[in-house]
């Protein structure tokens, strides 16, 4: 069975999702330390007509503490009220509108304030909506102990260890964890190894130049539902 295994990310790219859809297994990789301006809490999407960042503030807290045991600041309410408002001032006039943002709306209607909880709900509904069956799980199934001087690889290969009971054996991670992992060394200790690179997907923005890699939501609202799920497959795997 194939595994692949990713931080939890706010609203991420097309990618991000075809990293799903590419497995049996999506693994949520929260057991790792919260770093600030990264996409755990952040993505981007056009506001008046520009690639824009938005984000929901997380509490301040002791930097040593991983994502699953991070929280959103209080007031999460209102950002998530104001999120709809932009939503509404820019892509009020985009094709999918109204279906996206009821999809959106019921995301942002959920109560948990965890972050690693409320971003794999979110996961898990536009999954749903995209027609992506694959089976989640999260880190508390994989613990392993953080001993010093072991690798990203070498903890990796301990965690991926833990769930060959499950059937994994394959694992498939993003073409840029080239840079992190290697296919010898996944196969001395019994696994597969192998890269996704997604296909340029370009499509129409208001008749705006092309901005690529904005977050799933932009994609939605400019898509139907079968044009996402044809992209969901344009992808090659080495």
């Amino acid at each position: 069975m194939k595994i692949a295994i990713m931080q939890p990310y706010l609203f991420p790219y097309i990618g991000y999702f075809q990293l799903i859809n590419s497995v049996d297994v999506f693994g949520i990789g929260d057991d790792v330390q919260y770093i600030d301006r990264g996409w755990i809490n952040r993505n981007r999407i056009l506001i008046n007509k520009q690639a824009s960042l938005i984000s929901f503030p997380v509490k301040k807290d002791s930097y040593s503490k991983n994502i699953n045991e991070r929280f959103f600041h209080e007031g999460f309410s209102y950002q998530k009220e104001k999120f709809l408002r932009i939503l509404n001032l820019n892509y009020k006039k985009a094709p999918y509108y109204n279906d996206v943002i009821e999809l959106i709306t019921s995301i942002l209607e959920h109560k948990e304030t965890n972050v690693s909880k409320f971003i794999e709900n979110q996961l898990k509904i536009i999954c749903e909506y995209l027609h992506i069956e694959t089976t989640f799980i999260n880190s508390n199934l994989w613990q392993v102990d953080e001993a010093e001087g072991k690798n990203t690889e070498e903890r990796a290969v301990e965690k991926l260890k833990k769930l060959r009971d499950m059937g994994i054996d394959h694992f498939i991670n993003p073409i840029g964890g080239t840079q992190l992992y290697s296919k010898d060394f996944f196969k001395k200790n019994g696994l597969k190894l192998s890269f996704l690179k997604s296909n340029d997907f370009i499509y129409d923005q208001f008749g705006l130049e092309f901005t690529p890699n904005l977050s799933i939501i932009d994609v939605m609202m400019f898509n139907s539902v079968e044009q996402i799920k044809e992209q969901l497959n344009q992808y090659t795997i080495t």
